[in-house]
């Protein structure tokens, strides 16, 4: 019997583990999800919001490290239940990230609020809900141990890296055209990036969810599409009725 509780016990300790992981992975998404629209709606109130918020997120993590600790030390586990703790540890982390790249990406848009609109935006708003979809798809991974699932959100993340090169190109391309639009596209650089860096986290965590269910690392690498460290985009001389300004 008291096997049986002790048994019943350790099970709810990891239990908590996973609603913790859950609810910081809500919060997260939303972050995101409103940080984004408070960028195309130009909308400062919500982006002082989503930078408010990512306090709970922050103290979550470490309600998170502090249960995973004590059950180390009580519980001293192994074999399964220990990768349980280790990668609730590390999607942990991961989440945390992510919240922090939705808060400078609300930051960024206290900053944009005071330029004209951009067209580019609705690209970027694009970029978000890519990114906003593999998080909801690696939660649910997560929770249900799903290895398949994890192993498509880990693929998707291509996706996400093809359209931030593509991006990163046009937002390039205005800048050399107008130098007024260096300021904000550069803003907007960051905040394409900030949402690259989202899917790579989430992929992580969909490692983790591999790793959790069966028991090792991903026989293949990553998938990378992210080719915007090596993107040159050669400016065009000025013309004036098909000749070059003097």
């Amino acid at each position: 019997m008291t096997s049986e509780h002790i048994v019943k016990s350790f099970d709810d300790d990891l239990k908590h583990l996973d609603n913790i992981i859950a609810e910081m992975g809500g919060l997260a998404e939303a972050q995101l999800a409103d940080a984004i629209e408070a960028l195309v709606r130009r909308n400062v109130e919500l982006a002082e919001k989503v930078v408010a918020s990512d306090e709970r997120i922050d103290a979550l993590e470490q309600e998170l490290d502090d249960r995973a600790v004590a059950i180390l030390a009580l519980r001293q586990p192994m074999a399964d239940d220990l990768r349980a703790i280790i990668s609730a540890l590390k999607t942990g982390s991961a989440i945390e990230r992510i919240g922090d790249y939705a808060k400078n990406i609300a930051k960024r848009t206290v900053a944009l609020s005071q330029v004209p609109p951009m067209g580019p935006a609705q690209s970027i708003a694009r970029l978000g809900h890519l990114a906003q979809r593999m998080i909801k798809n690696v939660l649910d991974a997560y929770i249900a141990r799903d290895a398949a699932k994890a192993s498509d959100v880990r693929q998707s993340d291509h996706e996400v890296d093809a359209m931030h090169t593509s991006l990163f190109r046009e937002l390039l391309t205005y800048m050399m055209e107008d130098p007024r639009n260096i300021t904000p596209y550069t803003h907007l650089l960051f905040v394409a990036k900030n949402i690259e860096r989202i899917g790579d986290h989430a992929t992580g965590i969909a490692e983790n969810v591999l790793f959790l269910v069966l028991g090792g690392a991903p026989e293949t690498g990553r998938p990378k599409g992210d080719t915007s460290s090596f993107t040159i985009v050669e400016p065009t001389a000025p013309t004036d009725g098909g000749r070059k300004r003097n």
